[in-house]
């Protein structure tokens, strides 16, 4: 059975309290952390050929943005620790794709800030936090 806590990072200080609870979590349990960043991505259906290019060389951009700014600096601070440490970053609506990396990395335990990002809108439509405490297939753990 794997070991492995799913930590979302999204660059917040809630985040990174999740990332240190999910560090030490994973080394009382002697197992490893999957760092997930999740880019928010919707499709177009009506995009010509040449915005398609386009649309996939910002892709290609925005996630190496994130390596370098947000996944990397995560990789090096938590070094020291002993726990394995991955990360892994996808398009997608947050919540079902973290649902989707947890499934597929057969985490143990789900771990996300309380508040990452999203501002007024995500608290009164509904949040990253709402929607896994409905649907997350495995405990899921909120740090403050």
């Amino acid at each position: 059975m794997s070991s492995t806590i799913v930590v979302a990072h999204d660059g917040s200080d809630s985040s990174e309290r999740a990332m240190a609870f999910a560090v030490d979590r994973a080394g009382v349990i002697g197992g490893a952390v999957l760092v997930a960043h999740v880019l928010e991505w919707s499709p177009y259906a009506f995009l010509t050929k040449e915005e398609l290019e386009e649309r996939h060389v910002r892709r290609r951009e925005e996630l190496e943005r994130a390596e370098a700014a947000l996944l990397r600096p995560v990789l090096e601070r938590h070094a020291a620790s002993g726990v394995p440490i991955t990360t892994e970053m996808r398009y997608g609506h947050v919540a079902e794709t973290l649902i989707r990396i947890a499934t597929q990395a057969q985490a143990v335990q789900v771990v996300i800030g309380r508040r990452g990002q999203g501002g007024f809108a995500n608290r009164f439509f509904g949040s990253v936090a709402g929607s896994l405490v409905q649907a997350c297939p495995v405990p899921l753990t909120i740090v403050p």
